[in-house]
């Protein structure tokens, strides 16, 4: 499935060939993240983002025509950041090991580009259209996290009866969850929270062998 293009329909300034426009248009995007980050979506200007760049105002619309479009560009850089996460896993041994790996690897992208999901979600709130491209990214997101689901349950020791679509949902929504809150977090706790979210998808799709070995000493 391929990911959602959120830039399909813009209508984009042409792309910078110059090295130094290239330049400018990097500059633009890094500026725009910490001040996505810091202050929102509604309280950061087009102003504010070419100062921080040290860039004249009108340079950002030599490269995106609103802030809208900016916003839109850098979660298209995101999704392409999660498409080329490779799913499968380093190491098929422990599954435990193997959903902490694929996790962090995870973090490890999403984790750049935190100012431009906050405000995101701002947006969303009051922009039908990005709306609807939010319920796009989830469906595709969803779908990615279903497919490891998949690959766990046919690992030994796997639970067979349980729901992975459903799963899979709820998993994906704490997925974004934590990507929002992941800004105001110091490392180690960010850490803590990835063992967390670990935890319970092993739990979800594995048998504890203690429990069994001891419900059948019961017996």
């Amino acid at each position: 499935m391929t990911r959602p293009h959120l830039l399909e329909g813009q209508t984009l300034p042409a792309a910078p060939l110059q090295r130094r426009s290239q330049d400018n248009r990097a500059r633009l995007k890094a500026a725009a993240l910490v001040a996505f980050g810091e202050k929102g979506y509604e309280k950061t200007s087009i102003d504010e983002i070419a100062r921080r760049a040290s860039l004249a105002t009108g340079t950002v619309y030599q490269h995106y025509r609103s802030k809208r479009q900016l916003l839109l560009a850098l979660m298209d850089d995101l999704l392409e950041q999660l498409s080329q996460l490779d799913l499968k896993p380093a190491d098929v041994g422990d599954p435990r090991s193997v959903l902490h790996d694929l996790l962090t690897r995870a973090f490890a992208r999403d984790l750049r580009y935190l100012g431009a999901y906050r405000a995101w979600q701002e947006a969303v709130l009051a922009d039908a259209d990005l709306n609807e491209k939010q319920q796009a990214i989830h469906v595709w997101t969803t779908a990615r996290v279903l497919a490891v689901l998949q690959y766990l349950q046919r690992l030994p020791g796997a639970r067979v009866d349980v729901d992975l679509h459903s799963l899979a949902t709820v998993l994906d929504r704490l997925f974004w969850s934590l990507l929002g809150q992941a800004s105001r977090m110091p490392e180690a706790e960010l850490q803590r929270s990835i063992a967390s979210v670990t935890h319970l998808m092993h739990h979800a799709m594995f048998r504890d062998p203690r429990h069994e070995g001891g419900a059948t000493k019961g017996k």
